[in-house]
């Protein structure tokens, strides 16, 4: 095989990807509708779970070194994680629970963030994971009221 006949297979081979990726696009777009009506919960509990993962690893760090500083940092953001992943799930089933578990999810929120600014100042990850809170109580309380 020489150079010619490689390169025609390499051109032959992005346009089927291509019109792969364009067609399972639009196939993607077909069935998914922007995420229901709890798409902005979805994200802000997502959110909280990431900027989560982030905060705890940071304090099981800190932890090791014999730092406890951030043990109830640790256990509230476990609690945040758990509550929000739930929460997301059951938004993305557009689940009849979702009004009555946001509530509970918006006070582990609210006991997360009290807890992570504490340490906003001197964490950036425990900053993040606080800001992360305060938008999910939020839309967390658009939802009870």
């Amino acid at each position: 095989m020489d150079r010619r006949e490689a390169l025609q297979g390499v051109v032959a081979l992005t346009a089927v990807a291509a019109a792969a990726n364009a067609s399972a696009q639009q196939e993607q777009h077909h069935h998914h509708h922007g995420g229901g009506k709890y798409a902005a919960l979805m994200e802000t509990a997502g959110d909280c779970v990431k900027t989560g993962e982030t905060c705890l690893t940071h304090c099981h760090d800190s932890l090791a070194t014999g730092d406890k500083s951030l043990g109830q940092c640790a256990k509230r953001v476990s609690e945040l994680m758990a509550a929000c992943s739930a929460l997301r799930s059951l938004a993305a089933q557009n689940s009849r629970f979702v009004p009555q578990y946001a509530r509970l999810t918006m006070q582990v929120c609210d006991a997360c963030e009290k807890e992570c600014r504490k340490h906003a100042s001197k964490h950036e990850s425990c900053n993040a994971c606080a800001e992360s809170c305060a938008a999910c109580s939020k839309e967390c309380k658009a939802l009870t009221t």
